[in-house]
């Protein structure tokens, strides 16, 4: 039976026995909303009042969802899969370790949307995932810390929000894009949210040791490298050449067009540039 005009669009809402069964035993109780501000902000609240490490919660509508640098974003119900989980960092002491928990969330988004979708994309630095240079995921890592009578252990709240089933005139910026788009087909969410923590078991179990390999993994995906780029730094300052590695560390390595020495970016918009003529 078709929807009458006005009538919500049908979808399949996410299951919660098919993520945990896709996903394995890593991860900790799984919870669908149905609607919420924001999977990240509830996680973060969460953790203050108690361990939280391994919750997963997925939003089948997300109206104040947040992005890098406070941008905001909604999710109509269907046509994302907007999902945070809670991921322990009391053994993580150096800043450079937690900088690493965004990247490897690209590199595990990338992996999951090739297993379910058979979709290649790519990371483009730091996190933002692409397919054909159009932005389909977006990841957000914020430091939470836990209750102060139960010590106040840090953990890290990693939000993801992937394009499942937009349509093309529902896309929310010209360099966005949808799964469903590309394949043709609906999106399974409760498979790609199960593939995507699975993913991010395999990171994690390298992390925050062995974070060479994880550099590896990550350049094998990262669209930016080689490629000519505009790095949007704070202070309004601007850094123009073109990417050619990414450090232990996490940070996108430029070799600016002005010449002089490579620069190392921690933090920044990176904007992938045409090459020059």
């Amino acid at each position: 039976m078709s929807a009458a005009p006005g009538d919500p669009v049908p979808f399949d809402p996410v299951r919660v026995d098919v993520v945990r069964a896709v996903a394995g035993p890593s991860w900790g109780p799984v919870e669908v909303a149905g609607s919420t501000g924001s999977t990240n902000a509830d996680l973060v609240a969460r953790c203050a009042e108690r361990d939280c490490v391994g919750a997963v919660l997925v939003a089948e509508e997300q109206f104040d969802g947040r992005g890098r640098q406070g941008r905001r974003w909604e999710s109509v119900p269907g046509t994302h899969l907007a999902m945070s989980m809670v991921v322990d960092a009391r053994d993580a002491a150096a800043a450079g370790a937690l900088g690493w928990i965004p990247l490897l969330t690209g590199v595990a988004v990338v992996s999951a949307i090739a297993e379910v979708t058979g979709v290649t994309s790519t990371v483009k630095w730091p996190n933002d995932v692409l397919v054909d240079g159009l932005k389909v995921s977006g990841v957000l890592a914020e430091l939470a810390h836990g209750p102060q009578s139960a010590g106040g252990g840090r953990s890290v709240v990693v939000g993801i929000g992937v394009n499942t089933g937009l349509s093309a005139e529902a896309l929310p910026v010209p360099t966005a894009t949808s799964l469903n788009l590309v394949t043709g087909t609906p999106v399974d969410r409760s498979r790609l949210a199960g593939a995507i923590l699975a993913s991010m078991a395999r990171e994690l179990s390298r992390w925050p040791h062995d974070l060479g390999a994880l550099a590896e993994d990550y350049r094998r995906v990262c669209g930016t490298l080689g490629t000519r780029v505009r790095v949007d730094l704070p202070q309004a300052q601007v850094l123009t050449g073109t990417a050619t590695d990414v450090d232990e560390t996490g940070r996108i390595v430029i070799t600016p067009e002005s010449g002089g020495p490579v620069v190392a970016v921690n933090a920044g918009d990176v904007t992938h540039l045409r090459p020059l003529a």
